[in-house]
């Protein structure tokens, strides 16, 4: 636990007792000493450990964008069809991190002369690679489930980096390019892993 985590639980503590000892009990029941810091770890427990959604800290210069309420909602998506999968926080984090880096988490249609061969989606997955239908590719839930599909044949993607992992999967041009939104990933994931 960090110095100022603690430095704060401790205090929490320290409240709740003098509080106890000078107004005696509020509620006809017991309080237990612990009760302050129980609830301490119930609010820490809300967000998800950044130990686990990097594992390995971040690689290199990080980017980072504002974020509409439609990325916004992909961002959700993501975490849903996550959890759906039955994958924990790191599997979104590394999705995520995917889909800003091939889409800034958007949607994409078809984009004529712009699009790079028939890449559609939040992934740029490719219907002539196999990833499915224009229709299925462009739906955020099965987009993100046939990329954690693809994710979870990648022996031991959870403790690789980021950008191995991604790559391993989307098998990009620009293979380190996923590493530099590691952070923003983490911090969506974090945010709106239990919401």
């Amino acid at each position: 636990m960090n110095t100022m985590l603690r430095k704060s639980v401790l205090g929490i503590a320290g409240l709740t007792v003098a509080g106890g000892l000078a107004a005696g009990p509020l509620n006809h029941h017991e309080a237990t000493p612990n009760t302050a810091l129980t609830e301490a770890a119930v609010v820490q427990a809300d967000k998800p450990d950044m130990g686990k959604l990097i594992p390995h800290g971040v690689q290199g210069a990080q980017s980072r964008i504002d974020l509409s309420d439609e990325q916004t909602a992909n961002a959700k998506a993501i975490i849903a069809a996550t959890k759906k999968a039955g994958l924990p926080e790191r599997a979104a984090v590394i999705s995520i991190a995917t889909s800003l880096q091939e889409s800034k988490l958007e949607n994409l249609g078809h984009l004529g002369d712009r699009n790079d061969h028939d890449s559609l989606g939040l992934f740029q997955q490719r219907p002539s690679s196999g990833w499915g239908t224009p229709e299925q590719i462009t739906d955020p839930e099965y987009s993100t489930l046939a990329f954690l599909k693809g994710l979870k044949q990648v022996d031991g993607w959870q403790d690789m980096p980021l950008t191995v992992a991604a790559q391993t999967v989307q098998v990009s041009a620009y293979p380190d390019a996923y590493a530099q939104w590691e952070q923003q990933a983490a911090d969506i994931v974090a945010q709106h892993w239990n919401s």
